[in-house]
């Protein structure tokens, strides 16, 4: 005899038909053939080594074994019920927290929150800032959108959204503006770049990926986050470095130009979240990302 769990089909089928008395009645409940219903019991018999049910003229009737795990089934089957519905309710009710970047939230998410809220009024969305220290493994995080590159980590779920492409950008009040929206990338080398802490390698990389040597580039003002680097080169503070989706509004609005264009990059824009707590409104939001960010929904 096993003492290992009978599966769980073969439960359910007991259940339904101890509770309904009936089989016939058992596989409508269950969506399941007739038939799929006793062989479900017999399997169940054979797993436990006991029969469950009698001959009772035409029907069936439990025998003591029955009896006994009918009662325990039925209390089983009521909390597992009840623990579901109360979980549903607890994640139908409560808001859906993604962390994410300042320089992503105040650049990109602010501008179409309001537009999200309309798409997606159930998901009922909170944004949650920060700067590297935000992991969807620790409560409080339902999820992370975020630039990073595969490999993704094994115990998360990775809806990849859009590949990350990065470039300059200047604005028109910027003093060296009517020099160099013209000029040839090799300009840039002898230019003092603004450039963040958060992304040391941002510049190095669109050198080596336009055929530049990246010791040859000058370091400008650096600020701490990618935020205060895009606000410093709408002021026209110098040029910067940015992924194309955070200076989208700023493009079509004319404050700030981009005349070398973005470069691919192997990080991918992606939203992460635990695998053991995954969430159907995880999905819902990664196909509005996508839609969003000019990608088809997958």
């Amino acid at each position: 005899m096993s003492h290992d769990l009978p599966p769980l089909n073969a439960l359910r089928a007991f259940e339904a038909t101890a509770r309904l008395n009936s089989v016939s009645q058992a596989a409508e409940q269950l969506h399941v053939t007739h038939g799929a219903v006793s062989r479900q019991l017999k399997v169940l018999e054979e797993h436990l080594g006991v029969s469950l049910f009698a001959k009772d003229g035409r029907g069936l009737k439990l025998t003591d074994a029955g009896l006994r795990l009918r009662d325990a089934s039925a209390e089983a089957f009521d909390q597992l019920r009840s623990a579901c519905a109360e979980l549903s309710q607890s994640t139908a009710n409560s808001p859906f927290v993604l962390g994410c970047s300042g320089s992503l939230l105040a650049r990109w998410f602010i501008p179409r929150l309001g537009r999200l809220n309309a798409d997606l009024p159930d998901l009922r969305l909170h944004l949650s800032a920060g700067e590297g220290d935000l992991d969807p493994r620790r409560p409080g995080l339902d999820a992370l959108l975020v630039f990073a590159e595969p490999p993704w980590p094994a115990d998360m779920q990775v809806y990849e959204l859009v590949g990350e492409r990065i470039g300059p950008v200047m604005s028109p009040r910027y003093a060296g503006f009517v020099r160099l929206k013209s000029a040839p990338a090799d300009a840039l080398l002898g230019e003092p770049l603004l450039h963040t802490m958060s992304r040391p390698q941002a510049w190095p990389t669109w050198a080596r990926q336009n055929d530049l040597d990246p010791q040859e580039l000058k370091s400008g003002q650096g600020f701490e986050h990618l935020y205060y680097l895009l606000e410093a080169a709408v002021a026209g503070l110098g040029v910067a470095i940015a992924p194309e989706p955070l200076v989208a509004e700023d493009l079509r609005a004319g404050r700030l130009v981009a005349p070398w264009g973005f470069d691919e990059t192997p990080a991918r824009l992606a939203l992460w979240l635990p695998k053991r707590a995954a969430d159907g409104r995880a999905r819902q939001l990664a196909q509005w990302l996508r839609h969003e960010l000019g990608q088809p929904t997958q």
